[in-house]
């Protein structure tokens, strides 16, 4: 079976609000499960196309040092 978690996940969140995807993000990250990583994936994947180089390197540095 074949999940396009992509678009699955969009289509979970479409019509969403604020409060809702804030919740989302949040409630994924406080339970600790791993089969929450791709979901969380997707909407790094959907934020990291619509910003400007600046933003992203702003990311990247901030994830390298709290990596390191």
């Amino acid at each position: 079976m074949n999940i396009d978690i992509r678009q699955a996940v969009k289509n979970n969140l479409n019509n969403s609000s604020f409060d809702d995807i804030k919740s989302t993000i949040v409630d994924a990250m406080n339970i600790k499960e791993e089969k929450v990583l791709p979901g969380l994936g997707a909407l790094f994947e959907i934020y990291w196309k619509n910003i400007g180089e600046e933003e992203k390197n702003k990311i990247v540095t901030t994830i390298t040092e709290k990596i390191s």
